[in-house]
């Protein structure tokens, strides 16, 4: 696990925490422990009591949800620097979703009483947190929006260009993306024939190049043409 400064210096990559108060930076890095999950290893599953505030380091944290009837929902693949699971700490409600490293994955965690006990006495902070989750909330109803919508291709064009900007959370745009076609196909709700014909149309016209398990786009213009933006 790297060092908590380097930790830091990572973090504040991610808008949301290099936006916070100085004060409550530190907080929350001195608050943190470190966690190394291995690769499918359960962080928490959905029902299981709150655990305080995530940072993803290194590696990447499956987000979702399986059925009885063994289908599965996947919201998202959480990367550096994001930081997940503020919903417990507003309402102090179990957890609504499951969590799974998807490789070797290096985490922060601030406990939930660590975190309470830094809100009595800075009541100010919540704010920030409130905006945390507010970022979420903003993307969870883009995706209702575009599902209700638009058509698949539009909608994957427009998650792929999403997942390379960061959801907005970094600066900068990632070339490639590590993301295989059936997780790509989870998080749109379509089948995986579908999503693999789309890619596969885009890599005819240039736009990415399909590699196992990632995606790598070439034609950043053509990308925002296929989503119509």
């Amino acid at each position: 696990m790297p060092e908590l400064s380097d930790c830091r210096t990572s973090l504040l990559t991610g808008h949301w925490f290099a936006g916070l108060p100085a004060r409550l930076q530190d907080a929350l890095v001195s608050q943190a422990r470190p966690l190394n999950l291995a690769a499918g290893e359960c962080l928490f599953r959905r029902g299981d009591p709150p655990c305080g505030l995530y940072a993803v380091i290194e590696g990447a944290v499956r987000v979702g949800v399986s059925a009885e009837n063994g289908k599965e929902a996947l919201l998202a693949l959480v990367e550096p620097p994001h930081w997940f699971g503020e919903i417990c700490l507003f309402d102090g409600q179990p957890r609504t979703h499951d969590a799974f490293a998807e490789g070797p994955t290096q985490l922060l965690n601030v406990p939930q009483a660590a975190l309470q006990k830094m809100l009595e006495a800075e009541p100010a902070w919540w704010r920030e947190f409130a905006q945390l989750m507010s970022q979420k909330l903003r993307l969870a109803f883009i995706a209702l929006e575009e599902m209700s919508l638009l058509p698949a291709p539009q909608r994957l064009a427009r998650r792929l260009l999403m997942i390379a900007e960061g959801y907005g959370e970094t600066s900068g745009r990632r070339r490639v993306i590590h993301l295989a076609q059936e997780q790509l196909a989870l998080m749109l709700a379509v089948s995986r024939q579908t999503t693999n014909q789309i890619l596969k149309e885009l890599e005819a016209q240039g736009v990415v190049h399909l590699n196992y398990g990632e995606i790598e786009i070439l034609d950043l213009v053509g990308l925002r043409q296929a989503a119509r933006l």
